[in-house]
């Protein structure tokens, strides 16, 4: 009889867990269809996936992503996945790269500036126009966060892009720091002299970099419990003056902001702000979800890393506030 209830047992297990296997392989297989890519330009090779709609006839529209800060591989570790499955219900194409020294891309990230991400991203956009599925008219551009420095000068190159969504995006590289640390260490329940005195200690940092100092300099003063490597420094030495604000007048085309009420990492008052007075009105539209954070979140996933990890295995589509995937359908399918 034992033997009978642990077999019975046994069996109820090995089912249960086949049952959960099936239902999160179901629940990661999204409706388009995905091809690695490779992108030859004068600095070396680009890798990255190319999206479309399991189905369509003639030529769809594009949308190319643009990362924000980070070693981002092409699928944001699967994270785009459900935005594309969106985009590509709307009958728009999405075209994603590996960072450089990521995923089989040449160079390295952290040797980029704002400038070569850019440029980068052109190259990307050029090589998408040649191709015969997609309608050159009908390319647009997705960035997040640091990708709010990158996308204007993308359009001042590249005036003909049909739209830009630009979710998170900050206006000062410096100001956005300083929020940032700010907001993360009163989240982290930090007194306001802890906080000054970090403040301080960044004030100093800055001061370097804006008298160009060396790495060794740096190292002086750096605290050990906080010490940013070589790489860094030089990335962040080409980087921290980045001003969105001068270069938003490049926008000729139609441009979404997407801003989340639960962001610590950026203003987005100030953002919003900005955007209005730097870009005509009929060419702006703000969707602003006040559950989501810097990521679009929603606040119950963002404050719990467990939550959020179950809810990218089991349930991806659901790893976003739900607003956020509807508003940029709506947004695409306008063009």
């Amino acid at each position: 009889m034992k033997k009978k209830i642990k077999l019975t047992v046994w069996m109820i297990t090995i089912s249960l867990l086949i049952a959960a296997v099936l239902f999160v392989l179901q629940q990661h297989s999204f409706s388009m269809t995905e091809q690695k890519i490779e992108i030859d330009t004068p600095q070396g090779q680009l890798t990255g996936t190319l999206v479309l709609p399991e189905s369509y006839s003639g030529t769809v529209g594009l949308v190319v992503f643009v990362h924000g800060d980070g070693p981002v591989n092409d699928t944001y570790d699967d994270g785009y996945k459900p935005l594309w499955e969106k985009l590509a219900s709307a009958g728009y194409a999405s075209l994603s790269l590996n960072k450089p020294g990521i995923g089989g891309s040449s160079g390295n990230w952290l040797e980029q500036s704002m400038e070569d991400r850019a440029q980068e991203t052109i190259y990307a956009i050029n090589w998408a126009k040649a191709l015969p599925m997609i309608d050159a008219q009908a390319i647009g551009l997705w960035g997040a966060s640091q990708a709010g420095w990158v996308i204007p000068k993308i359009v001042k190159k590249v005036p003909d892009l049909a739209f830009s969504i630009l979710v998170s995006p900050a206006i000062q590289w410096i100001s956005q720091g300083q929020y940032n640390t700010r907001q993360e260490m009163i989240l982290e329940g930090f007194s306001e002299q802890e906080i000054k005195k970090r403040e301080d200690y960044n004030a100093q940092i800055l001061l370097l970099l804006k008298e160009q100092a060396s790495y060794e300099k740096y190292l002086r003063i750096a605290q050990s419990d906080d010490l940013i490597s070589k790489e860094k420094w030089g990335f962040f030495a080409k980087n921290y003056q980045s001003d969105a604000s001068g270069d938003l007048k490049n926008f000729t085309t139609p441009v979404h902001l997407v801003l989340g009420g639960q962001d610590i990492n950026v203003d987005v008052e100030e953002t919003e702000r900005v955007y209005r007075e730097k870009i005509p009105e009929n060419l702006l539209s703000v969707f602003y979800i006040p559950d989501a954070d810097h990521s679009m979140l929603s606040k119950k996933n963002a404050s719990s890393p467990l939550r959020t990890y179950l809810t990218a295995v089991f349930f991806p589509r659901h790893i976003v506030v739900e607003p956020y995937l509807d508003d940029l359908v709506h947004f695409v399918s306008q063009f």
